[in-house]
């Protein structure tokens, strides 16, 4: 079955740097988008990144753009989201989603969804 499972969260200063990982199997990896969305504690789930199924087209939540970069190795079925330049509003539950629809263009993930790791940023 599908399966996807992110990786790197954990407990950083605030400007600090994260990279989180998600490994995907049970997929043919290259057909669909990858995404990004993260759960604050109170909130309801928001839309991080996302990147298209060849890796050339991106985009980014403003809360996000200029402080963290999405990428995708297809070889390796794994996309990542690095972090930098971390605030302690980003301390949320990341999770990665998968798309295979155009309707990743418009930020909407129906297909699969991981577990999530938890990012927590200390002021």
């Amino acid at each position: 079955q599908v399966q996807l499972v992110e990786s790197g969260g954990g407990l950083v200063q605030a400007g600090g740097s994260l990279r989180l990982s998600c490994a995907a199997s049970g997929m043919t990896f290259g057909g669909y988008a990858m995404g990004w969305f993260r759960t604050a504690p109170g909130k309801e789930r928001e839309f991080v990144t996302a990147i298209s199924p060849s890796g050339q087209r991106k985009n980014y939540a403003d809360s996000v753009k200029g402080r963290f970069t999405i990428s995708r190795d297809n070889a390796k079925n794994t996309v990542y989201l690095q972090m930098d330049s971390l605030k302690p509003e980003d301390t949320a539950v990341y999770y990665c989603a998968a798309e295979s629809s155009a309707l990743w263009q418009i930020r909407s993930f129906d297909d699969y969804w991981g577990q999530g790791t938890q990012v927590t940023v200390s002021s």
